[in-house]
C-alpha cells in the first residue's frame, strides 16, 4: 500500500489530492517537520533535505510534491488524471513545470505572508510584488482556459490539480481573480471536486 509522509497543512495537502483522485488506497503518516519528526533517519533516508512531503509505495520512495503526483497519475490514474494520449501527456509535464517555475513562486510568497505574519507584520510589498508577478501566469492560464475547459483539454488532468495548487495560494490570500474570469471560474470547479474536499476534510480534521 502507498505511504504517504507530511502532515495535511502543508505542500502534502495537494499530494492527498492526487492520491483522492486516484481512488487508491492509501495510509497517510502526518509526519510533523515541526517537531524534528523529518529528520529521523528513516525519513532522511528518503529525502535527506528532511523535508516533507515523501512517499513510498513498494520499493519506490520518492520526495518533492508535484513529481510524486506526477508518479500517482502515471501509475494510479491512467486515463484520468493520467491521459492515455502522448500529447495529453506531455501537457501534464508541462503544465507541471508551469506550475513550479512560474505559478508557484509568487502565489507562496503572498501565502508565507498570511500564514506567517500577523495584520500588523504583514508586508504590503511583499504582497503586491507578489501579486505583479502573479499577472504573466495567469494571463497564460487565461489564454489557455478561454478555448478549453481543462489544461490538457476535454477533462480534468494531473496538469489541473497540480497548476490548481498553486494557484488556490491566490485564492486562500484574498487575491482578486475576477480580472481573470476563465482562471476564476477553473479554480472553482477545481476546488469543487469531491476529491478536493476530501482532501480539506484531512486538513481540518488535522488542525482540529
Amino acid at each position: 500500500m502507498i505511504t504517504l509522509l507530511g502532515k495535511a497543512i502543508s505542500r502534502s495537502a495537494r499530494c492527498l489530492w492526487a492520491l483522492e483522485e486516484a481512488g487508491v488506497d492509501y495510509e497517510h503518516n502526518p509526519v510533523d517537520y515541526t517537531k524534528g519528526e523529518a529528520k529521523t533517519s528513516d525519513f532522511m533516508a528518503i529525502n535527506p533535505g528532511a523535508k516533507i512531503p515523501a512517499l513510498i509505495d513498494g520499493d519506490v520512495a520518492m520526495f518533492e510534491s508535484l513529481a510524486i503526483n506526477l508518479y500517482v497519475a502515471q501509475n494510479y490514474g491512467k486515463g484520468g488524471l493520467w491521459p492515455d494520449d502522448a500529447a495529453g501527456q506531455a501537457q501534464c509535464l508541462q503544465w507541471t513545470l508551469f506550475s513550479a517555475t512560474e505559478a508557484e513562486p509568487p502565489g507562496a510568497a503572498r501565502l508565507v505572508q498570511f500564514i506567517f505574519r500577523t495584520d500588523e507584520t504583514r508586508s504590503q510589498e511583499v504582497l503586491d510584488d507578489a501579486a505583479e508577478r502573479s499577472q504573466a501566469p495567469l494571463a497564460t492560464l487565461e489564454t489557455v482556459l478561454q478555448s478549453q475547459p481543462y489544461l490538457a483539454g476535454d477533462s480534468f488532468t494531473v496538469a489541473d490539480l497540480n497548476v490548481a495548487c498553486s494557484v488556490e495560494y491566490l485564492v486562500r490570500t484574498d487575491f482578486d481573480l475576477s480580472p481573470w474570469p476563465q482562471v476564476q471560474d477553473w479554480i472553482e470547479r477545481c476546488m469543487a471536486r469531491p476529491a478536493f474536499q476530501a482532501m480539506t476534510a484531512i486538513k481540518e480534521k488535522e488542525a482540529a
